[in-house]
């Protein structure tokens, strides 16, 4: 029967798509959109940075105030943006948000003033906050259980993938200006996002299905599919009174300063250092492909493996690129800081989201990692501005980049404490069970 499929799928592909678990198809979508998002919105930056600072002479800790303001922004709207995406579904969210990032680009080329640039970013920023990442990847949590890691990862590779276009948008940038590029990337985003919405489901049950594609009730299942359906289906209350809860979000946010610095920084760094605009939009692509079959290796280990110890290895290969880049000065350097950050960066990007798919469930999921995203949203208000008044005063980025590094190596040793917390740590939980008792 098994070699019957395999000679069918080859033989008729088409047919054998049509086949395919409709979740998986929703992870091939979710890695289209987000590489669009990934691109515009987080690793084009540093593209867009040097851009501004050639055309109006901005310095970049004018510059970073934007994304600090748009942190702050993410910090007050994250848990309502989670609420919603669990109250409204995926679906809306993904129209509203894409829409207003659509808009906001429009603006952005139209962009003459500091102030201008400020309020443009804020509102792409929103955008991508309502439909973008956390939409794209709760829509993803709620479609798997048994193989949510690996989905999730293959989900989130279209945050690499944007980076692989990184290079063609220097290069419009370099030989079309900022403003021709944001009004296609505009013009784009409004074109395409009617189409995809059509396509998007909320939840397996929506069309009668079940997560990761299985079929009948749990007693046909193995030992294994029986303890990952019978997971707790915590809510945000009871989630924030675990010790898991805080500790993963400390161990996200001692990662993710220096991921969203760098995404600022890292080409006006690379520039500084000696390579052109275009030639600084290698080392992205470098460790973008490096960070993709890592992150499908992370997907595919940790299912198997206990994820807290998967997670730390990755979290020490991220570290140790960072201290690379505080050090460099050569191109040898960079490549290698490319190398060692792909490999962690890749790898742990979809573990520390699938392990609060894990240890909290689906029920409220978004508005989990909404609220998880607090602490890390404000950090990250003052982390882009303290790398870029470093720079400005002592022209180089090594105190913040070495900072950020033994950040990111304290995460990871906070990692290996990670325990998965049982429902009944929280009060509310007891107290609902006494009252069913």
């Amino acid at each position: 029967m098994k070699n019957l499929k395999r000679v069918d799928y080859f033989n008729n592909p088409i047919s054998a798509f049509r086949n395919t678990f409709y979740g998986w198809k929703l992870v091939a979508l979710s890695v289209f959109m987000l590489s669009l998002m990934a691109l515009t919105v987080f690793q084009g930056l540093g593209t867009f940075l040097v851009a501004f600072e050639r055309q109006f002479g901005w310095t970049r800790t004018q510059m970073s105030g934007a994304f600090a303001l748009a942190r702050a922004e993410g910090a007050v709207l994250g848990p309502i943006e989670g609420w919603l995406i669990d109250r409204l579904g995926n679906r809306r969210m993904i129209l509203i948000g894409y829409i207003i990032m659509g808009i906001g680009f429009l603006l952005f080329s139209q962009v003459n003033s500091l102030w201008q640039f400020y309020a443009v970013f804020a509102l792409i920023t929103l955008g991508s906050g309502l439909g973008g990442w956390l939409a794209m990847i709760s829509m993803v949590n709620n479609w798997f259980i048994r193989q949510r890691s690996l989905a999730i990862a293959a989900a989130m590779s279209g945050v690499h993938v944007g980076a692989l276009m990184v290079w063609p948008l220097a290069f419009g940038i370099d030989n079309y200006g900022f403003r021709w590029t944001t009004f296609v990337i505009g013009v784009f985003l409004l074109m395409i996002i009617g189409p995809v919405t059509k396509a998007v489901r909320n939840r397996p049950e929506d069309m009668g299905l079940q997560p990761d594609g299985d079929f009948g009730a749990s007693a046909n299942r193995g030992p294994r599919d029986q303890s990952d359906d019978d997971a707790p289906e915590f809510t945000a209350k009871q989630a924030l009174r675990t010790r898991a809860f805080w500790a993963l979000t400390i161990v996200h946010l001692s990662s993710s300063i220096s991921i969203v610095t760098l995404a600022l920084h890292l080409a006006p760094k690379l520039t500084d250092m000696g390579f052109s605009l275009s030639g600084a939009a290698v080392i992205p692509i470098v460790y973008t492909l490096v960070a993709l079959p890592a992150q499908f290796l992370a997907g595919y280990v940790a299912d198997r493996f206990p994820k807290p110890l998967v997670t730390f290895v990755f979290l020490v290969f991220q570290a140790s690129g960072i201290m690379v880049i505080a050090f460099a000065e050569t191109a040898l350097l960079a490549y290698i800081f490319a190398l060692l950050y792909g490999v962690g960066f890749g790898g742990r990007i979809p573990l520390l989201t699938a392990i609060r798919g894990d240890y909290f469930g689906r029920k409220a999921f978004a508005t989990i990692m909404g609220l998880s995203q607090v602490p890390n949203n404000i950090l990250m208000i003052f982390a882009p501005l303290f790398a870029g008044f470093m720079y400005d005063l002592q022209q180089s980025y090594f105190v913040p980049f070495f900072t950020f590094s033994i950040l990111a190596f304290m995460g990871a040793a906070l990692m290996l404490t990670v325990k998965k917390p049982e429902l009944s740590e929280s009060p509310a939980a007891k107290t609902v069970g006494s009252e069913r008792a």
